[in-house]
Formats: structure tokens, sequence, C-alpha cells
């Protein structure tokens, strides 16, 4: 049975469980299995050697969740090419696509954790009650270790962006 833990994040006050670990900076980063827009399985050796931003979102369809994967986006222009910036939800791939085209969202790689919920258990971000992911930032670095972990206290939230860039760009 996976790990449940409370008293970690809430939604609009009311208190959440997440299930999957805590995880630290200094600890390797798990491996996961997730789709990309065309379907095809991805995981965190999709990217290996490169530094690898994980913006993790409820849903690309509501507007904090928009905001952050915008702005991800934006600072993606002016980061290294060693940089991977992706954005995990428990959205469809087909509304992930949908989504970036209607954004102009084109430098952030959206990648869906619906079908096994893979990403969620492995990182500690799957809400129990909502089968969403809780909002959360992880850096890992070009040897698959966690540099930087943000789980946001508060979905609804926006997270330290700067704190998590300031981390993957001197990385990079």
């Amino acid at each position: 049975m996976a790990q449940e833990r409370t008293g970690v994040i809430t939604f609009k006050g009311n208190p959440l469980t997440l299930i999957g670990p805590g995880l630290k900076a200094g600890e390797k980063a798990p491996d996961f299995a997730v789709l990309a827009n065309d379907l095809s399985s991805v995981s965190l050796k999709n990217s290996a050697g490169k530094i690898r931003l994980l913006s993790v979102v409820p849903s690309l369809d509501t507007p904090v969740c928009d905001m952050q994967t915008r702005r991800f986006n934006q600072e993606a222009v002016a980061m290294s090419n060693n940089v991977v910036v992706l954005t995990i939800s428990m959205d469809l791939p087909f509304a992930q696509k949908r989504w970036c085209g209607a954004a102009g969202v084109d430098r952030v790689q959206t990648l869906s954790d619906h079908r096994d919920a893979s990403f969620g258990q492995a990182y500690g971000t799957l809400i129990k009650e909502l089968r969403l992911e809780a909002r959360a930032i992880f850096v890992v670095d070009a040897h698959d270790t966690l540099q930087y972990v943000e789980y946001v206290p508060e979905v609804t939230a926006e997270p330290n962006y700067e704190a998590a860039l300031k981390v993957a760009k001197k990385l990079a």
C-alpha cells in the first residue's frame, strides 16, 4: 500500500491527503512513466544528462496552473539549452495539447500522469481525495539528484518561481 501523508497541503483551506513520499533535496529523483501529447511514454531517462525543472499542476484549465505554466514557458526562453521544463498534470494529453496551442506555450513540454499516476505516487504529489496532482516544483540535476523541492502548501497559491529558477540557472 502506498504511503499517505496528511498535514502537507490544503485546497481552499481544507486539508488533503497526499499519496507517496515527501521527497527532499539531495535525494535521488525517482523515475516515472507519463504520456506526452502524442501518447508516447516519457520517463526521467528521456531527458538524461540535462537539468530538469518539473512543474507540477492540478489542471492547466485553472487560473493558477495556467499562470504557472505560462511563467515557466516565458522563463525557459532565457535558459540554457541544457535545461528542460516539464509540466506534469492529470489532464489528458489531448487537453494539454489543445491548451498549449491556445496559450502559445512551446518551450515547456506538457506531460500527462492520468494513466497510472506514476509520477504522483513516486514524487508524493497525488491528491487522494481528488486524483489530481498537488502543486509542486522539483529541480533535478544532470545526475538525477533532486536539487530543489517545493510542495506548495495551499493548492490555489503560486509556487516560489524565483527560488526554483535560481537553482535551475545555477546548475546550467
